[in-house]
């Protein structure tokens, strides 16, 4: 019993009762006034409320290729910790919120459906999820709050009914038309245009039902009319159908225009006595509950052109016809999205023209960049979410290299590879491109994006790798890349077998890059021996100061001047591909920025020099790997000594590059067998 209470005051203490209150607020039509006299924005418009929303978590700038790019932070999706961020679409959400803005302030997008555009799986729905669990939020909150009323009808036997606006509006719209402008007139004064307060349209019939009634039972005195009126603070909420709709097209027999726009309650015709008494009719529809806040058609091209006429009403007049009933005045943003092919269909149906003309069509395309595609499956596959199993390095890497690969478009400049531009849109270097190059990739590619795999192949594939075989604790990239290859027989969205065999080659391609990575870090494990490579710059320096000076340098074994050791030089240099020809420019450059650091009273590091650090790793590997025979990994032939040596080389996998016990062995075993292959091929070679 004790600790039943103890519970129920832990539940008392986190539902913070002053804030369920304040949520629950009921006031008098003047006290809504007072509250709209201080914060006009409690009156904003479905568009005003949207954009404000996304403002309230913030924005940043940031320079890319050259162009300046808004990163919005609620698409970080802060509500759920992230779990529908968007990634990596930064520009076009840009324009997106571009169109929001106009539409707020009443440029004309008001009047258009907002449709999202894009292949299957690239976020138009998260979007639009986005969108309706930030608005639910934002109406909780003090900025965002929202306010509707409803009305104290007076029964027969003297009981008071309430009775809510069905279509959760807003109060301003109790006064009539002839003076609302001079109200307004005097909330706006010494507002901005940003913050003008606009109220457009009439009551929902239910609404003019009890308003005329009323009129009539006090002689026209509005004051009293409006003494039964109570205002209450909203909550938009989907689940409760308050605010925020959901529209999904069903099969063309099962079509019912009724569900946007409500439905006759044959029920109450018997109370009420007419199918035209506004109180026997059900105000529900998608485009009723969605007044104030947002409607969402899920693949709205597929919608009967039945509907479309409910739909171009809502969105060019803001209004909907009921059976029954006059038009009524909705306040809501409309946002449908689609897929490529639905959106050729209308481009290509003279009947859907007027749906053309009312819609603002936004693209929302795959990622393009690499380090912005790894976050999606990192933010499925972590060690937080994945339990018993370890994901070796690079697997995320590897797999969402080939999924963008798949979406890229083969380069019309003259060298340069696939990859080299995949690398150049993740922002890295490379030698001879510059930023001017990326934006002409880009400018020549303006269909990228709109075409290759989906996040959700590669996701299913990953989780397939992870519990395809229970022995084995590691998932390793091969893992993953052989679900990827076997799958792509069965993958619905390849139309040709060209585009499959093209898919192959990419996996190829992306096996060899994978095969450079793990190389790369065997090497540098191999070399991790900071003195060693320390001790080796010192020696290359000492030897290209003397070269570029024209001096002799002194042999510390024998005490004599000698010339610079020329072999050592071109045995480090020739490890990052510096030619013959290019040797004095190189070793110039780096006697320059020895000396810029020194002018600065800074020390030569040559960690500092990301080309030189990566020759002396290099050519430390090249001193160090005959004692440390790797290849014996292959004959499984293993020494004591030897075990020792590759046993520091996994602990410094394990440690610096996040490998574990088995996939660090697995990776050595596999490199060690690239590098038997090339002996044996050097071997060959030197035999002809």
């Amino acid at each position: 019993m004790r600790e039943g209470r103890r519970l129920s005051s832990i539940i008392g203490e986190k539902l913070h009762p002053e804030k369920f209150q304040e949520l629950h607020w009921e006031g008098s039509f003047d006290d809504y006034l007072d509250l709209v006299h201080r914060n006009p924005k409690v009156a904003r418009t479905a568009f005003q409320r949207l954009y404000d929303m996304i403002l309230s978590f913030g924005m940043q700038e940031y320079n890319e290729f050259k162009q300046k790019v808004i990163h919005y932070k609620f698409f970080d999706d802060p509500i759920s910790h992230g779990k529908d961020a968007i990634f990596g679409l930064d520009k076009y959400l840009m324009r997106l919120v571009d169109v929001i803005k106009a539409a707020a302030r009443g440029y004309g997008p008001e009047r258009r459906i907002v449709l999202l555009h894009g292949p299957v799986g690239s976020s138009k729905s998260t979007l639009v999820r986005l969108f309706k669990k930030g608005l639910e939020k934002y109406s909780k909150t003090p900025e965002g709050a929202i306010y509707s009323f409803y009305w104290q009808v007076a029964n027969d036997d003297g009981s008071i009914e309430k009775v809510d606006c069905p279509m959760h509006e807003d109060p301003l719209r109790l006064i009539p038309e002839g003076i609302r402008e001079g109200v307004l007139t005097e909330i706006n004064r010494g507002r901005s245009e940003e913050e003008f307060i606009r109220v457009e349209g009439d009551l929902c019939p239910v609404c003019r039902f009890y308003y005329n009634t009323l009129m009539d039972k006090y002689k026209g005195d509005w004051e009293r009319v409006i003494s039964n009126v109570k205002v209450k603070r909203l909550t938009l909420s989907e689940k409760d159908r308050v605010g925020i709709g959901t529209f999904q097209p069903k099969d063309e027999k099962n079509q019912d225009s009724t569900e946007l726009t409500g439905d006759i309650n044959y029920r109450k015709i018997a109370l009420y006595g007419s199918d035209s008494d506004p109180r026997a009719f059900n105000f529900d529809g998608e485009l009723n509950v969605a007044n104030r806040g947002i409607v969402e058609f899920i693949e709205v091209l597929k919608l009967d052109v039945a509907f479309l006429y409910d739909l171009l009403g809502a969105t060019q007049e803001h209004k909907i016809k009921p059976k029954k009933f006059s038009q009524v005045d909705v306040d809501e943003v409309i946002i449908g999205h689609t897929n490529e092919p639905e959106y050729k269909k209308l481009l290509n149906n003279e009947y859907m023209e007027a749906l053309r003309d009312r819609t603002i069509k936004i693209d929302i395309p795959y990622i393009t960049k690499l380090s912005d595609e790894i976050k999606i499956y990192q933010r499925d596959f972590n060690s937080e979410r994945i339990k018993g199993k370890h994901i070796a390095p690079h697997t995320l890497e590897i797999a969402s290299m080939w999924t963008v690969l798949t979406r890229i478009e083969e380069p019309k400049k003259a060298g340069i590879t696939l990859m080299q531009k995949l690398k150049l849109y993740d922002g890295k270097l490379i030698p001879g491109f510059t930023e001017d190059t990326i934006r002409e990739l880009k400018k020549e590619s303006e269909r990228e994006g709109m075409e290759g795999i989906s996040p959700r192949y590669i996701q299913d594939k990953i989780s397939k790798a992870l519990v395809s075989d229970v022995s084995r604790k590691c998932v390793n990239p091969f893992m993953v890349i052989n679900e990827i290859e076997s799958g792509l027989v069965h993958h619905s969205l390849i139309s040709s077998e060209a585009q499959r065999r093209r898919y192959r080659e990419l996996l190829t391609l992306v096996r060899q890059e994978y095969e450079e990575i793990i190389k790369n870090e065997v090497q540098r494990a191999i070399a991790a021996d900071e003195e060693a490579i320390a001790r080796l710059s010192a020696n290359y320096i000492d030897n290209v100061k003397a070269y570029i000076r024209k001096e002799k340098i002194k042999n510390p074994f024998t005490g004599e001047d000698e010339e610079p050791e020329e072999r050592l030089m071109r045995s480090i240099e020739e490890k990052i591909d510096i030619p013959e020809s290019r040797k004095d420019d190189f070793r110039r450059e780096i006697m320059n920025y020895i000396a810029a650091l020194a002018l600065e009273g800074k020390r030569f590091d040559y960690k500092s020099n990301e080309r030189l650090r990566r020759a002396l790793e290099l050519k430390l590997f090249e001193d160090q790997k005959d004692s440390i025979k790797l290849t014996s990994l292959v004959t499984n032939v293993i020494d004591k000594a030897t075990q020792e040596k590759i046993e520091i080389v996994k602990s410094r996998l394990i440690r610096d590059y996040g490998y574990c016990e088995a996939c660090s062995s697995d990776v050595l075993t596999y490199v060690a067998s690239i590098f038997a292959r090339g002996d044996i091929k050097e071997h060959r070679e030197h035999r002809r």
